[in-house]
């Protein structure tokens, strides 16, 4: 499945599980996808996301627009655990969203116990190789 940007891009417009990462990709729902992922409950798009220094306040919109729908965002930031800046952890705290930052592996493998347990979560998770 080919996955691009936007509400109206090709996506899987349902959660799912991620099965596997690595490799500059993730599996899920029976299929591969090379690159980083948004995870929200009405779906999961391909995100342009590639490394940490790219973590502006654009490339969260997707989740800021769905705060009311969601408990919990987490950041898979790559293969290191990364430090949320204090101006992005403000305007999640705006919309009343918790936030949680962390490498891709803690982060695929806290959505997927989240996801299990029927919670509200979204996740932006970078590829990683």
């Amino acid at each position: 499945m080919a996955f691009g940007h936007g509400a109206d891009a090709p996506h899987l417009p349902r959660p799912a599980l991620i099965d596997a990462y690595g490799d500059g990709g993730f599996r899920f729902a029976g299929m591969s996808h090379r690159g980083s992922l948004l995870c929200f409950p009405d779906g999961i798009w391909a995100w342009a996301v590639k490394d940490v220094s790219e973590l502006t306040a654009d490339a969260f919109s997707a989740a800021f627009a769905r705060a009311q729908s969601l408990d919990f965002f987490l950041i898979g930031a790559g293969p290191e655990p990364w430090a949320l800046p204090e101006h992005l952890r403000q305007r999640f705290r705006e919309l009343s969203l918790s936030v949680d930052a962390m490498a891709t592996g803690a982060a695929v493998r806290t959505y997927n116990i989240l996801l299990a347990e029927n919670r509200r979560v979204g996740a932006g998770l970078i590829a990683v190789t």
